[in-house]
């Protein structure tokens, strides 16, 4: 937690895991719009510039607009996204790893600003894509 008395500084963490290998792609951002959700996706592609990606998500407005039909257009096929049922955040395992990550890095935390916050939000990432037998665990995907 930051104190920001009177302020509204927010950044925003969005990311993907793959269920895999354990790997995660992760971008903070100050807004989490259609256009940062296209850079998400235009980020594993890159990662990822000769397979078929998979992206499982929610139904969130972000994930439906011109932008992102852009990143499919240009993907060729090798963008395949499918959609979780509403209200089911259970399902997507993204989701227990930002649990795990809130856990360990901001509860009850008090950071000085937030370049140290952002910077501890890659620390962690990094750290745990050094690890990624970690990262299945915390989602729960068979090793």
């Amino acid at each position: 937690m930051i104190t920001t008395p009177g302020q509204t500084n927010k950044h925003y963490g969005i990311g993907a895991v793959n269920y895999h290998t354990g790997e995660t792609v992760v971008l903070v951002r100050k807004r989490k719009r259609r256009k940062e959700i296209a850079e998400l996706l235009e980020s594993l592609l890159e990662k990822h510039p000769l397979e078929t990606v998979y992206v499982t998500w929610d139904n969130a407005n972000t994930h439906q607009d011109e932008e992102v039909e852009v990143v499919l257009r240009r993907a060729c096929g090798r963008l395949i996204l499918l959609y979780l049922p509403t209200y089911s955040p259970w399902l997507n395992p993204i989701e227990m790893l930002w649990r795990h990550f809130r856990r360990e890095v901001t509860h009850c935390e008090l950071f000085e600003n937030m370049k140290t916050l952002i910077r501890e939000t890659y620390h962690f990432f990094e750290r745990y894509n050094e690890t990624p037998e970690k990262v299945l665990s915390v989602i729960g995907a068979i090793q």
